[in-house]
């Protein structure tokens, strides 16, 4: 590669990386040496220990907390088409020896050698996010990358993502490649399911739960199944198709509903859902005041933590939506709890729970805890990587 401007760490700074990590926060520059207001945002550089020891290069954005991400311990990489598309395969081969159909997340961020890059596979359509600015100016090869190795009839960029605020980037929709007129149908344990990855949230679905699904799918048979914030019912038709009595879905998007209503009619299960446009804490308050009962309740919320000082406001909006859930729930119902926040830790959701079960004298265990699905691998040194927990509960009267 040419020659890159080099960012020095201060002392000792480099422990992190040496263990796999690949963030560099600012407070770990030597400004002195290698000041970062010399760089701009998404600027390749040479990342060097205190001592001089190169670590590899990484991206750069001096307006940001974590203010460089590294990309390749290589200092020889060309950072262009060609490196894409060893990453790509890499990533690629993963997904292959697990799903035997193209319906999944190809590059999950940093777990994949792609700080700040998401793209998720439906098919011969791809869609691409790019959360930080270095991503941003890197996209052009991704993209090209993308196009040589899969020839994809549309990609679609999804740059709508919150955190690209704090890297001080716009957020936008653009398809890169091809047009979407329509939704595209993609393949869940057996199920179908049309998605919008124009108009959807995120890139339009949401692949972290399949093995949740299809566990929950299996305990609703027979039972009366309520999916609170659900989308586009991922949970409720699998539940539906496996059997379930009927299955009521509740959530605030008109738009993500219709889409929802569709799906039940694409897998021949309409006829026992239910579509509720309502906000989720007010549903549970009507429902209790009703004395309505469900066998079954999924409890799958946006992240309600983003950051770190949201934690007190948002375990209590997590207690309050467990509680209410708990109250409708029958007797020997099952409870699936889950939280994508990162700021929400697993050990914290689990007391929650405990407590929020003893508030109401409910005798609760955990039968099942699960995480997110293999396409969003865990980075063992980031564990900003692990953000998915879901507790299976089985609930009776108190002893």
């Amino acid at each position: 590669m040419s020659q890159l401007p080099s960012i020095r760490l201060k002392k000792n700074e480099e422990r992190r990386l040496r263990g796999g990590h690949l963030w560099i926060f600012s407070n770990e520059v030597d400004i002195a040496a290698t000041p970062l207001k010399a760089f701009g945002a998404g600027d390749l550089a040479v990342v060097e220990s205190f001592r001089g020891q190169v670590l590899g290069i990484a991206y750069v954005n001096p307006a940001s907390l974590i203010c460089a991400r590294l990309f390749t311990r290589d200092l020889h990489a060309e950072i262009d088409r060609a490196f894409f598309e060893q990453r790509l395969k890499r990533a690629l081969r993963l997904r292959e020896r697990v799903f035997d159909k193209p319906f999944y997340r190809l590059v999950y961020g940093e777990s994949d050698g792609m700080p700040g890059a998401v793209v998720d596979r439906f098919g011969d359509v791809f869609v691409v996010q790019a959360n930080t600015a270095g991503m941003e100016k890197l996209q052009e090869p991704l993209v090209a990358a993308i196009e040589a190795l899969f020839s994809p009839s549309a990609v679609v960029l999804k740059n709508t993502s919150s955190l690209r605020a704090l890297e001080g980037l716009e957020t936008y929709t653009r398809t890169a490649k091809g047009a979407l007129e329509k939704p595209v149908e993609i393949e869940e344990n057996g199920a179908r399911f049309l998605v919008d990855p124009v108009g959807g949230q995120k890139t339009g679905w949401f692949f972290d739960h399949r093995e949740s699904r299809a566990m929950l799918a299996k305990l609703s048979r027979g039972r009366r199944v309520l999916d609170l914030f659900s989308y586009t019912a991922a949970w409720g038709v699998q539940a539906a198709l496996a059997g379930a009595e009927t299955v009521d879905c509740v959530d605030g998007s008109e738009t993500a509903l219709a889409l929802a209503a569709e799906n039940g009619r694409l897998n021949g299960v309409a006829e026992k859902m239910r579509f509720v446009k309502d906000d989720v804490f007010e549903f549970l308050k009507r429902a209790r005041e009703e004395r309505q009962r469900y066998d079954v309740i999924v409890l799958d919320p946006p992240a309600l933590i983003k950051r770190k000082k949201d934690v007190g406001q948002g375990v209590e909006a997590y207690r309050r939506l467990n509680q209410g859930a708990i109250q409708v729930l029958a007797p020997g119902g099952i409870l699936v709890s889950a939280s994508c926040s990162f700021h929400l830790q697993r050990d914290v959701l689990h007391d929650l729970l405990r407590t929020t079960a003893r508030s109401l004298d409910r005798h609760l265990v955990f039968f099942g805890r699960e995480g997110q699905a293999p396409d969003h691998p865990v980075h063992p040194a980031i564990p900003e990587t692990d953000y998915l927990k879901t507790f299976f509960c089985y609930i009776t009267e108190g002893l």
